[in-house]
């Protein structure tokens, strides 16, 4: 029995919907002597479109539901009547969505910004009445195109979540404290080890400067956890994205552990799941220094590793100003400007009302859009740029699959969760 509250990674069998039968008709009337074919066209089917959503932050949906079909297309009819088009299948899916067929494993795209849309499975064309096949030797045909079928195949969708900056740390080492010191996110704190088990981003506003930036707070990682001790480092994949690793040691040495010991292994850790991790621009957090043995073991850490932490207390609220102003420094954010280009680039289509995304309520505006041809998503689509390895990102404009008409989305089903 499925019972899973976070899923990253995600199978579903997508299938484009079924062109519509011509119609072998023929004209009776009664000022139409000669009469002859008029047999029209049947409707193309729907797509199956994957929108990128930020308010959605797991594939849990298409986990439970993967089946995802779009409508076929209407048969034709008498009097050269086209068959009704099948309406698209739009799927709400994570930022950091990458897509891939499940049986060959070809990229067939990423989802990096609200809006942007991928075609995954197109419907099929439908068939000709018999209209098309009249000639001056064939009179009255009887023949009729059937529709072409949808594409049909399997998708894997692989969720890496996007972040600026991302913590590691051990077990009980505050990393969830510190996420709800700096930002408004809530992820579960507790006396125990392992409290976090699923990834969360908490957004980190800096209102003087009319930015944020997105940190990413993932399970503890112990000795080993490549070999799959612990919660293993499947979860590693979540901050392959980021742009600035944080190290958050406990510097009070709780269960007799060393600070220097585990920024040790945390480096080994992350070597084992990309070398290129350890490349990117770092900072190291000395947390719980609020306790008295903190002291005396943050100058023996600055002695044996020869790196200067940022000291702070999550619990206590000490410190934490400094380290958002050194990922500011670091990472100097442009969201609010990324965000605009970024659904102005993709062609949004999901509304958004009341600061939250309205997919179903989409539907209507994107109609009303339709009608007055405001709806105009770019053509000539490419896949994106291959990563160099897994933990280097690509920065680049956002591709936006083509061919999506304005009559297309504005026919389209939104898939209801």
């Amino acid at each position: 029995m499925k019972s899973r509250q976070f899923v990253d990674t995600a199978e579903a069998l997508v299938r484009g919907g079924h062109g519509g039968a011509g119609s072998a008709s023929m004209i009776h009337e009664k000022f139409v002597p000669r009469g002859g074919p008029d047999g029209g066209d049947g409707g193309r089917g729907g797509d199956v479109v994957l929108v990128g959503d930020e308010d959605v932050d797991s594939l849990v949906s298409i986990f439970f539901d993967s089946n995802l079909f779009a409508q076929n297309g209407g048969a034709g009819g008498a009097r050269r009547m086209h068959g009704r088009n099948g309406e698209s299948l739009l799927v709400p899916v994570p930022l950091g969505t990458a897509v891939s067929d499940a049986e060959t494993g070809i990229e067939l795209g990423d989802i990096r910004a609200h809006g942007q849309t991928l075609v995954v499975a197109r419907g099929g064309k439908g068939g000709f009445g018999n209209l098309h096949f009249a000639s001056s030797t064939h009179r009255a045909p009887r023949e009729f195109g059937p529709g072409e079928p949808g594409q049909e195949f399997r998708l894997r969708l692989d969720l890496k979540m996007m972040a600026d900056a991302a913590l590691v740390g051990f077990p009980s080492a505050g990393k969830s404290s510190l996420l709800r010191g700096i930002s408004r996110a809530k992820p579960k704190v507790a006396a125990y080890p392992f409290t976090t088990l699923t990834p969360h981003i908490g957004t980190v506003i800096y209102p003087e400067k009319s930015a944020s930036l997105r940190v990413a707070d993932i399970p503890g990682i112990i000795e080993d956890a490549h070999l799959g001790v612990g919660l293993g480092d499947r979860f590693l994949r979540h901050i392959e994205r980021a742009r600035v690793m944080v190290f958050v040691l406990d510097m009070a040495g709780a269960d007799a552990r060393k600070p220097w010991d585990d920024f040790r292994i945390l480096q080994d850790e992350l070597s084992h799941r990309d070398p290129a991790l350890l490349e990117r621009p770092r900072l190291v957090v000395a947390n719980k220094m609020d306790l008295p043995e903190a002291e005396a073991l943050l100058a023996e850490f600055r002695e044996r590793t020869h790196v200067a932490p940022i000291p702070i207390s999550a619990t206590a609220g000490t410190g934490l100003d400094a380290l958002k102003q050194a990922l500011y420094d670091l990472i100097r954010p442009e969201t609010h400007r990324r965000r605009a280009a970024d659904i102005a680039e993709a062609g949004t289509v999901v509304a958004r009302t009341g600061g939250r995304t309205k997919i179903a309520s989409a539907k209507k505006t994107l109609r009303e859009k339709a009608k007055h041809g405001i709806v105009t998503p770019r053509r000539g689509y490419s896949p994106p740029k291959p990563l160099p390895s897994p933990g280097i990102s690509v920065d680049g404009d956002v591709e936006q699959t083509p061919e999506i008409s304005a009559e297309k989305i504005a026919g389209a089903t939104f898939l209801k969760r």
